[in-house]
């Protein structure tokens, strides 16, 4: 895998975006979790009502959390700009971290139950 994503309307309570992600062999894998919603506005996307706020949270198989982002530049920023992936709009939000092997759980809210359209999506960095 090198990338996977989706594009939904997140909503509020449990109508939020979620994305799973299975992680085999290895140590593990260094990956960047992405949650985007104002890029989405932007050509050549055009994407309607996109979630202005997005928020990110990353869990394991036990629902336990493992880290969470609002803005991305907040926490991370040096990694996540080395990357070459950082998000475009500082509002977006997104989660450098090494993954051991098994299975996770992204989950995307709009901040404030905002709603709208979002993309998650997952690249793995080598």
């Amino acid at each position: 895998m090198s990338n996977i994503s989706t594009r939904a309307f997140v909503q509020t309570g449990n109508n939020v975006t979620i994305a799973g992600v299975i992680v085999e062999g290895g140590s593990g894998e260094d990956v960047l979790v992405r949650a985007l919603g104002p890029t989405l506005a932007d050509p050549p996307f055009n994407v309607p009502n996109v979630l202005a706020n997005p928020t990110l949270e990353l869990r394991n198989a036990n629902r336990v959390l493992l880290q969470a982002n609002d803005n991305w530049k907040d926490t991370q920023q040096t990694q996540i700009a080395a990357t070459q992936k950082a998000p475009k709009k500082d509002a977006e939000s997104a989660i450098f971290r090494t993954l051991v092997p098994g299975n996770y759980t992204a989950i995307v809210r709009g901040k404030n139950n905002s709603v709208g359209n979002a993309l998650i999506d997952v690249y793995e960095i080598p």
